[in-house]
């Protein structure tokens, strides 16, 4: 099964593709999707949709696992993030993709036993998940891994 991974967000969309067969899960690609700062909201999204449509056609996943807004810091970047996970759920939906929603804090229960865990904690679990010594550089990518794993747990409960 193949599940494509995404932690949205109007800047950076962190996706990930991983194959799970029932043993272990392997990370066949991952990127992201970057917008411009200053561009319109608008122009973003479009980005966002035109990108993610092309990520869907590429890999034809057999489900998506995304992160759950459910709590925001920031008010200011709650409303642009939900626009685009709104894009990217929409996208989905459109290539008729069974959609998973996990809460950050579910991710982290899940992955290391406690919903609290630290970014380095989720980064090491991911890493013995894969059973590889580097991950990408990227934050947002990394994310979009943990909640790909994540799914592969849930689904073997």
């Amino acid at each position: 099964m193949k599940i494509l991974g995404i932690d949205p967000g109007l800047g950076i969309v962190g996706y990930s593709i991983v194959d799970y067969e029932g043993d272990k899960p392997v990370l066949l690609h991952s990127g992201s999707i970057q917008t411009q700062k200053g561009a319109r909201e608008s122009v973003r999204l479009v980005e966002i949709f035109d990108d993610m449509t092309t990520i869907v056609e590429k890999y034809k996943p057999d489900c998506a696992a995304i992160e759950k807004l459910f709590f925001f810091r920031n008010r200011t970047t709650v409303m642009p993030v939900a626009h685009a996970r709104g894009v990217i759920l929409t996208v989905l939906e459109k290539h008729k993709i069974s959609i998973f929603e996990y809460t950050p804090m579910e991710v982290k229960q899940v992955l290391t036993g406690y919903g609290r865990a630290d970014k380095k904690e989720v980064e090491q679990m991911v890493k013995l998940a894969l059973e590889v010594d580097n991950l990408p550089k990227l934050d947002d990518t990394v994310d979009s891994i943990a909640i790909a794993i994540c799914h592969t747990r849930s689904i073997m409960v």
